[in-house]
């Protein structure tokens, strides 16, 4: 791991994003409440905020950091049948907090996935990516 002993602890925010793309029947179901496992969004909701608290555990050489908050939230757009993930990670700490947001979008698209999947293996999950990260050294990076 990075030694980060030596710097400051700043306020930490992180928030990252990720698609799902499905079928239109597929995002109609999920929409309705009618998946077999659940309710879609409430389940991949706690899979994400459980998944960052996880971070570490799963990526190597990660400091495991005290979080302070975590927000996960779902854009459905009928259109295009796709559902936008946006995470946003806050902590106070000695280094950042990205990995935990860009992870949380991850296990939350993947439990859509793995609620959906048996109707409809064609769903596709991706540009999972970070949106914008502040505090530390390098400050406020805006990217979208």
């Amino acid at each position: 791991m990075v030694d980060v002993t030596a710097k400051a602890d700043t306020d930490r925010v992180a928030v990252a994003k990720g698609l799902v793309r499905m079928q239109p029947a597929t995002f109609k179901l999920i929409m309705s409440g009618g998946t077999k496992k659940g309710e879609v969004f409430s389940v991949a909701q706690i899979a994400g905020i459980m998944a960052a608290k996880k971070t570490p555990d799963l990526i190597p050489l990660c400091h495991p950091i005290l979080i302070g908050s975590i927000n996960i939230e779902f854009t459905p757009n009928e259109t295009d049948s796709t559902i936008e993930i946006s995470a946003s990670v806050e902590s106070t700490g000695k280094t950042g907090v990205e990995m935990e947001a860009l992870t949380a979008v991850a296990v939350a698209a993947l439990t859509i996935y793995d609620m959906c999947k048996a109707v409809d293996r064609g769903m596709r999950i991706g540009n999972i990516r970070l949106a914008l990260k502040s505090g530390g050294k390098s400050g406020t990076i805006k990217l979208e």
